[in-house]
């Protein structure tokens, strides 16, 4: 089009008006191409998703964006989050809502959400990771009943449920840098497995009935469990077991300098917090821990330059760090891991998709962890579909870290001189009954992997990975996980 109109310039300074017409009218064609995003835009997606832990996953999830004139792109005014959702094999059900924004008030960011989590069988898989000794085949399974007098194991199951309530907020002190404060409170209620059972067939694949004809129900042993095994052994105690409160207060500084938020090209973002709790314990049982933390989080995003027509590669790696410095943290709360900004519904454990990938949800529980992420990030292609903006990539990935602070040390080296813990009710099944080796609490943990990515609008970003742990005993295979955004 551009070569006609110089032609027609050319031969006749009479058409000179109308080609100068027709460039200015092309140019404003491209511009309307370029990608900017106006009003409100919306993400929902059925979460039909499946993990090692919890099985398949049923229910909705979506973000709601508004990206108000544009002039934010591709962060948006506001974002609200949300999610229902049940799992099939642990049973938990999550309902959640949340709420970002760096404009509601000026010059401040502000972030809020409501999180309501029942986990019936949810996973104890014991203290500082490498040094619990585990073994899987004991781990939901409801086909030992001709092992062990008539019993079904799920040796690592307790009950859970959890309310949460979380209220962040950030100004700025200077360009890039800003404090950080907010408030969260917390209520735990823990317990034995809530095991509604299941039916079993036989080995003609029928279901076996009982002597009315009924359909037979098998239920887990609730005392034959990792978590009885700790308290008989004084590692926990029945206060720890009820469950409590928790009121943590945090304050630091940020410093981010990401061109943008969901998938940064450039920029570091930086954090350094206190995170303390002046309340936590259990009024009914008169138990008061308070407990003080440190947080730091060092991220780099690094654009590569190769030219790649969806966008440059990016090299992105955080260097993370969290320890109790006062007191002891409940033990409700150990497994949590304090962010000033949710990226998923879920901020919690040593392992799974948030720190660590490769293992199983809280693995490792520890009053400190170091750790380091590192992900090559580069997009394959990107598309216009429904006048949405959407782009597809993917991110080969390492992870590795260490223990720096064991929880509960002290009472673990009265309990055994030798930092040995056996299970005499494992050996009723012929296992190994060393459930606790102090000796590998400061083993290297590492894994590796690699995972797809479908963005729209280069918020809503649908994550699919895969990962592989390499450190002895600390492997969840296959360990898959599904769900939203990067993991940094």
């Amino acid at each position: 089009m551009k070569r006609f109109l110089t032609i027609l310039a050319f031969l006749s300074l009479g058409f000179s008006a109308f080609a100068q017409e027709a460039q200015e009218a092309q140019e404003e064609d491209k511009a309307k191409e370029k990608e900017v995003k106006k009003g409100w835009s919306f993400g929902v997606l059925p979460t039909a998703t499946w993990s090692t832990d919890n099985g398949f996953q049923a229910g909705l999830f979506g973000d709601v964006y508004y990206y108000g004139d544009g002039s934010t792109y591709p962060d948006p005014v506001h974002k609200i989050s949300w999610e229902g959702s049940y799992f099939t094999h642990s049973h938990r059900m999550r309902l959640y809502l949340a709420y970002d924004s760096k404009y509601l008030i000026p010059k401040m960011r502000v972030n809020a959400s409501v999180t309501y989590v029942t986990d019936p069988l949810y996973s104890f898989w014991g203290f500082n990771g490498p040094a619990s000794v585990q073994n899987y085949d004991i781990w939901g399974n409801r086909n030992y009943a001709d092992l062990y007098q008539g019993t079904n194991i799920n040796y690592y199951g307790m009950g859970r449920d959890m309310l949460r309530v979380l209220a962040n907020f950030q100004g700025q002190i200077i360009p890039h840098l800003n404090w950080a404060a907010g408030i969260n409170f917390w209520y735990w209620k823990l317990g034995p497995m809530k095991d509604n059972g299941a039916k079993l067939k036989d080995e003609n694949g029928n279901y076996i009935k009982d002597a009315e004809g009924n359909n037979q129900l098998f239920y887990y042993n609730k005392d034959f469990t990792l978590v009885r095994a700790y308290q008989n052994a004084g590692l926990l105690t029945e206060q720890d077991l009820t469950g409590g409160m928790s009121l943590e207060v945090n304050a630091g500084l940020v410093y981010d300098t990401r061109d943008m938020e969901a998938a940064p090209n450039k920029g570091i973002w930086a954090e350094a917090y206190l995170n303390g709790a002046p309340y936590a314990g259990n009024p009914a049982n008169g138990s008061y821990n308070p407990y003080l933390k440190a947080c730091v989080y060092f991220r780099q995003y690094l654009s590569i330059p190769i030219h790649i027509p969806a966008g440059e590669p990016v090299f992105a790696y955080r260097l993370a760090w969290q320890q109790t410095l006062l007191g002891e943290t409940p033990f409700y709360m150990i497994q949590n891991v304090p962010l000033l900004v949710q990226r998923n519904m879920i901020s919690e454990g040593f392992g799974s998709s948030n720190t660590l990938r490769g293992m199983r949800e809280n693995r490792i529980l520890a009053e400190g962890m170091a750790w380091v992420n590192t992900e090559l990030r580069v997009k394959l292609v990107k598309f216009k579909l429904f006048n949405q903006f959407f782009y597809v990539a993917v991110n080969p990935f390492f992870d590795g870290g260490f223990i720096t602070k064991q929880y509960k040390k002290d009472i673990i080296d009265q309990v055994a001189l030798d930092g040995k813990i056996y299970d005499p009710w494992l050996a009723l099944l012929g296992q190994d009954t060393l459930i606790y080796d102090a000796s590998n609490a400061g083993r290297f943990i590492y894994s590796a992997g690699a995972g797809l990515k479908l963005a729209m609008n280069q918020n809503f970003i649908i994550s699919a990975e895969y990962a592989k742990c390499f450190t002895p005993g600390m492997a969840a295979d296959p360990w898959i996980g599904i769900g939203i955004n990067y993991q940094f």
